[in-house]
């Protein structure tokens, strides 16, 4: 698991994130991960309508599920 916060004035920074877990994933042989990304950005709504979960695949092909709220 990898936990990224997004603040104003950065990228997104899902695809760090993603390219992020690639090794610890690896390095325990897992095939699956997660990444939770908190958006700190100002004007965001609630936590309760911004929380979403998706599927991603990480650059060495592994299956993310991106969290984001």
């Amino acid at each position: 698991m990898e936990l990224k916060v997004w603040r104003d004035g950065e990228a997104d920074p899902r695809d760090e994130g993603l390219a992020q877990l690639d090794p610890y994933l690896a390095g325990l042989g897992l095939e699956r991960g997660w990444l939770v990304i908190f958006d700190r950005r100002s004007g965001q709504p609630p936590i309760a309508q911004r929380t979403t979960v998706q599927a991603a695949t990480s650059p060495q092909g592994r299956t993310i599920a991106v969290i984001r709220a």
